[in-house]
């Protein structure tokens, strides 16, 4: 667990709540974003200075029934009482956590035809810490040239936080960095759980880079979508993805990429030394 992880993300959720959606004025003088301490303890009952503790991470294992009382002061989503709870058993000892069981590496072989089917189109399957297991041809011409499958195990989590080609690869990385990190967020499942422990690893090696979009990432993470890629062969491509769940306890998902307009699909061709109209541009909508 990253220190003062429960911290940091009740103060993330504090920052991220209008006055207004709790009821109260926001007034024309404030100098933090979302609700005060003073407000949220007020709102939960409990003190300003208990709060700064929690937030702090100078008190990890506070009660349920404070912990009951803060969610419900920030109206916290089904998603965020989820991710709540985890950190509060993973701070309150593994026995409490539920069993592991570890997940498959390996890619079955119905899930590589299926990849086959999807030539060209740029698809690839990842386990839960988005490690590269299995992948088309097309996402090869994509990401190859990236860097993306450099590593002897690529990790697309690792690249975008560690390889300092990421940031030109993904013009919009922060948007892809934060998927990623919500991705990783939402994989965790006790204290002992490989996902938990791959992040700690890259705040140690990324530092900030990752842990303040950890701290900030929503726990969310989107299953739709359009990512931006710069390709140094074809330029800047706007790829629609889906993510698709295999089934458990294989934790793995298929992530599949559509030209998002015409341009793209034009270049995606080209990648694939084909005549133009061969992948059709899709709505993201």
């Amino acid at each position: 667990m990253i220190e003062g992880e429960l911290g940091a993300f009740l103060r993330n959720r504090r920052e991220a709540t209008s006055p207004e959606s709790v009821g109260l004025r926001s007034g024309t003088r404030r100098r933090t974003p979302g609700l005060r301490r003073s407000e949220l303890a007020t709102l939960a009952g409990v003190s300003v200075d208990y709060l700064i503790h929690i937030e702090q991470g100078r008190d990890t294992n506070p009660s349920s029934q404070v912990l009951a009382s803060l969610a419900d002061a920030l109206r916290l989503s089904e998603d965020e009482m989820s991710h709540l709870r985890l950190l509060t058993v993973v701070g309150r000892g593994p026995e409490l956590c539920p069993t592991q069981h570890p997940a498959a590496r390996t890619v079955r072989p119905p899930v590589k035809a299926l990849l086959d089917q999807l030539e060209p189109a740029p698809a690839v399957v990842l386990n839960h810490l988005s490690d590269v297991l299995a992948w088309t041809e097309g996402y090869d011409r994509l990401a190859r040239p990236l860097g993306l499958l450099d590593a002897e195990q690529p990790n697309l989590v690792a690249y975008a936080f560690t390889d300092e080609r990421a940031r030109a690869a993904y013009p919009d990385w922060d948007d892809i960095a934060a998927d990623m990190a919500a991705a990783l967020h939402a994989e965790q499942r006790g204290p002992d759980d490989d996902a938990r422990t791959f992040a700690t690893h890259l705040g140690e090696v990324a530092g900030a880079r990752f842990t303040d979009v950890w701290a900030q990432v929503s726990v969310t993470a989107r299953r739709t979508g359009v990512h931006a890629v710069a390709h140094p062969d074809v330029g800047v491509l706007r790829l629609a993805f889906e993510i698709l769940d295999l089934p458990d306890p294989d934790r793995q998902r298929l992530v599949v990429f559509l030209p998002a307009d015409e341009a793209t699909a034009t270049g995606l061709d080209r990648l694939a030394g084909r005549a133009p109209g061969q992948l059709r541009a899709v709505s993201p909508a």
